[in-house]
């Protein structure tokens, strides 16, 4: 166990999710990276070391629940807690109309989406509800909507609701500090697989973003 406060960052191998992780990083956070790409989750790796930070990665698939429950067990074994869970991993839904969605991809978003999800809530929590003060658990929202979007927007709201009801409960409970952020649209792979074509030179960049939610959680 150590002193260095601890992020558990999934969903951190491109994107917002890796920003956030470098960003947590330099604000002092030992990071533990999640995500499916190894190479990907290697180059932020280096890119922390770079900042002066440190960070454990585990590249793995958040659907696969054993890997989820092991990977929790090695963090309490090793640190004890967890200060701060950042969600930010999304299986996006392609572009379609809603009477064209390709079921089989379909039923890997929700897998991944909404089962993933509450899943890893009922692994963390436990890791955040010791943490000193108590933990915060951040999920990464986003409101788009409208044609087209149905499968993705489908599945926010899934995962919105469950952060919604998690959030009234704690506010109750007070040992979790539960909130969603919802950043500006970044030109990102995801954003470019919702909005193919869109021009990409008027959108944010996710290291703001990034600097955007860790002043939100107060450490700017």
């Amino acid at each position: 166990m150590t002193d260095q406060k601890l992020a558990l960052v999934t969903g951190a191998s491109r994107g917002f999710g890796a920003a956030v992780a470098e960003e947590l990083a330099r604000a002092g956070y030992h990071v533990v990276a999640v995500g499916r790409t190894t190479g990907a989750l290697e180059e932020l790796d280096d890119r922390i070391k770079t900042l002066g930070g440190s960070a454990t990665l585990a590249p793995m698939d958040i659907t696969e629940t054993d890997a989820m429950r092991t990977l929790c067990r090695g963090i309490y074994d090793r640190w004890g807690h967890v200060d701060l869970w950042v969600h930010a991993a999304i299986q996006s839904p392609p572009f379609s109309p809603a009477e064209q969605i390709d079921l089989p991809f379909w039923t890997k978003a929700v897998k991944a989406d909404v089962e993933a999800l509450g899943v890893l809530v009922s692994f963390v929590a436990p890791l955040l509800r010791v943490a000193p003060g108590g933990g915060s658990a951040v999920l990464i929202d986003d409101l788009a909507e409208g044609p087209f979007l149905g499968a993705y927007a489908a599945c926010k709201a899934a995962q919105r609701a469950l952060f919604a009801a998690w959030e009234a409960e704690q506010a109750r409970l007070q040992d979790v500090h539960v909130r969603r952020f919802v950043p500006a649209p970044m030109a990102t792979n995801h954003r470019n697989r919702l909005y193919p074509g869109e021009n990409t030179e008027t959108l944010a960049r996710p290291a703001d973003e990034a600097r955007r939610l860790a002043a939100d959680l107060g450490l700017a």
